[in-house]
């Protein structure tokens, strides 16, 4: 075995000459380039082997069936495209367009005119409390048909044909009689309505009813029965009550069935088919209409209450409110007046259809709070006073 001497590398010497002698540094900057150039070559390289790969690409020859599938295909996406082509809204606006639409009348072409006609002659006749003229067209047993024209006659029952039991149904209804009927029931799958005659009557009724107590008007009742609380009796068709509280003796009121009585309208409800008379309210209403506003009456204070006072007038009330009483200001409505004391008053208001009356004692005061401070000379030249007073009240029964 030889003896390894550890420093023998270090003591090797290069051969030849200094010169021949490469450093380190330069060896490993021409190895770089070298590596960068042989990779640069690799790439060329590759990129020439897929030209040639590409170049040299087989061509695949199709047989029949493949080719028969391929045009398949190629026809189906045609048709998409013609189809897309449909589709599309087509835009006459374009220029260059050699397409023009061409059309044709035929049979099934109408103006505007024609088609509201059409609507119009199936547009449904009679809605629910319309109220139509029609034509008797046909008469049966249990009721009667009407030409209202519609595309169906209305049919009204015959119950339906007047107010109370007709005994001569076919007497008193012919063919080609003409009437005013009210819908009640809307068309069905045949284009039927039902129509009445005794719902318009008693609508008519309720309207002339209505009207009649608005005015205060005064009407004459027959009596045709009684109950526990009060009179019953017949107004245009319609159910009137009269309550014993509203005649004017009530004790033997049995006895006034079968006799003629004046009333006045108390309540009338159409919604609720409430008529209410009273004849203590016609006498009321007889007084009031021999009264005018403006003029100068005189009554005995009934009572006091916190809004004024209400004062006899002879058979009726009329009430004197705080605001008419005078043009000052009062602590106290009993400071100015007592219950049994007599005064006099204007009036300035009538209301026949709620039986009131209103009074005013500030138009009788020459300055503000007179009637305080001296109510006497303001009673003892009521007469003079009211006088001034009439051009206003005529001046507002002409603007109604």
């Amino acid at each position: 075995m030889g003896v390894s001497n550890k420093n023998a590398q270090d003591n090797i010497q290069p051969k030849g000459n200094k010169k021949d002698f490469k450093k380190p540094l330069q060896v490993l900057h021409i190895s770089k380039k070298d590596t960068q150039k042989i990779k640069n070559e690799q790439i060329n390289s590759q990129e020439e082997i897929k030209k040639e790969n590409i170049s040299i690409k087989p061509q695949l020859i199709k047989d029949g069936p493949v080719k028969e599938i391929e045009d398949s295909i190629e026809n189906t996406k045609a048709f998409d495209i013609a189809q897309q082509d449909l589709n599309r809204p087509l835009n006459f606006s374009e220029q260059n367009t050699d397409f023009q639409l061409e059309r044709t009348v035929d049979e099934f072409d109408f103006d505007e005119s024609a088609f509201l006609e059409a609507l119009n002659a199936n547009e449904p006749i009679g809605a629910t409390g319309e109220t139509i003229s029609g034509k008797v067209i046909a008469i049966e047993s249990d009721g009667l048909y009407v030409d209202i024209g519609g595309k169906a006659p209305g049919y009204m029952p015959k119950k339906e044909c007047g107010l109370g039991i007709i005994t001569n149904f076919k007497e008193k209804f012919s063919i080609g009689l003409e009437m005013e009927v009210l819908v009640i029931k809307e068309q069905n799958a045949d284009g039927m309505v039902t129509v009445s005659a005794r719902a318009l009557i008693l609508r008519q009724s309720w309207e002339k009813v209505s009207s009649s107590a608005k005015n205060g008007e005064l009407i004459n009742v027959l009596i045709n029965g009684f109950n526990r609380g009060g009179l019953t009796c017949d107004v245009d068709g319609l159910r009137g009550f009269i309550p014993r509280s509203q005649l004017e003796d009530g004790q033997d009121y049995q006895s006034f069935v079968g006799k003629t009585l004046k009333v006045a309208f108390l309540e009338v409800n159409p919604e609720s088919r409430k008529l209410v008379l009273s004849e203590k309210k016609a006498s009321l209403v007889s007084k009031l209409t021999n009264l005018e506003l403006g003029q100068l009456i005189e009554g005995e204070v009934l009572a006091v209450k916190p809004y004024g006072f209400f004062i006899d007038l002879g058979g009726a009330s009329g009430l004197l409110h705080q605001s008419s009483l005078t043009n000052g200001s009062i602590r106290s409505l009993r400071e100015v007046f007592r219950e049994g004391e007599m005064i006099k008053a204007l009036i300035s208001e009538i209301d026949l259809e709620k039986g009131r009356i209103g009074l005013n004692t500030a138009l009788l005061e020459n300055s503000a709070g007179e009637l305080i401070i001296d109510k006497q000379k303001v009673m003892q030249e009521a007469t003079e006073r009211a006088l001034k007073t009439k051009a206003l009240f005529d001046k507002k029964e002409q603007d109604k």
